[in-house]
């Protein structure tokens, strides 16, 4: 695999490393890769802190995407930047179409773990490049998530990728997580990524402009660090982990927006009019919805193969 595809590792660690500590995420999938890829990180990337943070970022997604396909049922999925994510399997395989997308190396070590069935395919292309439209069929609605990825391309190559996505598909729901201009510049002192090789990431800071040059439209801002994920560390950790990624410089340099393709007049939603959708369920298993449209999050969500 090339420097990119190899950041793939760090995510999964954050993953199993919360799982097989029972807080935050649920994921045995992420668990058991670990243990078999055998794939040696340093530093800042085994980090628990990061591990906290990037666990807390798949929560977010995971309950957002639950909540895009309840409303949209003949929506398609791509999964972007997929990697080794169990993502299908932590939202119990939704009977919708789902397209799991990575580079072609990547998806060769995917299928290692995962199996296709007929709604759900994992394609290896390079979403740079435009032949993605000739393997993923359009013409419906497509949510779109992007975790992890945003950063590795380069502005016009993105501007490029969403308004292909806009017209290959009839309506798209997008969220993506995006460095600012600022993050993506401190990366080349001291980012995580640095320990797979990548030396050049990518940023923006303001996600209306990247709207207008793609025909979207900005719905809102999500926080990708729930107080009811903070609240699942201990005392001590809580108040590190606040300092170190749930303050305002944390927000400053990693942002989550969501964008869809058209909305009722009224431009973008502010996110303190619009709450992030999530349940909590705490330690004792309790749940505690927190919006109309609640996306469930429990750790004894059985996962199959």
């Amino acid at each position: 695999m090339d420097e990119v595809s190899r950041t793939l590792y760090i995510p999964l660690y954050g993953k199993a490393h919360v799982s097989r500590n029972g807080i935050i995420l649920s994921d045995p999938t992420a668990e058991t890769l670990w243990d078999q890829v055998q794939i040696r990180l340093t530093g800042k990337s085994r980090s628990r802190w990061l591990a906290y943070y990037l666990a807390m970022r798949a929560v977010v997604y995971d309950a957002w995407l639950r909540k895009q396909i309840s409303q949209t049922p003949d929506a398609v999925v791509l999964h972007i930047g997929c990697g080794l994510d169990s993502r299908i399997r932590r939202l119990g395989h939704p009977p919708i179409q789902w397209h799991d997308i990575d580079f072609p190396d990547v998806i060769r070590e995917r299928r290692h773990w995962f199996r296709e069935t007929e709604t759900y395919t994992m394609t290896g292309t390079d979403m740079r490049i435009g032949e993605w439209k000739a393997l993923i069929p359009g013409g419906q609605p497509a949510i779109v998530v992007m975790e992890g990825v945003s950063m590795y391309f380069k502005p016009e190559e993105f501007v490029c990728l969403l308004t292909d996505l806009g017209t290959h598909f009839s309506e798209v729901r997008l969220l993506m997580d995006c460095y600012s201009t600022r993050a993506a510049r401190l990366s080349r002192m001291g980012n995580p990524i640095r320990a797979t090789g990548v030396n050049q990431v990518w940023g923006m800071d303001d996600p209306e402009t990247l709207a207008v040059k793609t025909g979207l439209v900005f719905v809102q801002e999500h926080d990708m660090t729930p107080e009811c994920c903070i609240r699942q560390l201990s005392f001590a950790e809580q108040m590190i982990f606040r300092q170190l990624y749930a303050g305002r410089l944390a927000r400053g340099l990693y942002r989550l927006y969501e964008f869809r393709s058209s909305q009722e007049p009224g431009q973008a939603v502010s996110p303190s009019q619009t709450p992030n959708a999530i349940a909590i369920i705490d330690r004792e298993h309790r749940n505690v919805p927190v919006l109309q449209h609640v996306a469930y999050f429990c750790r004894n969500t059985t996962q199959t193969t």
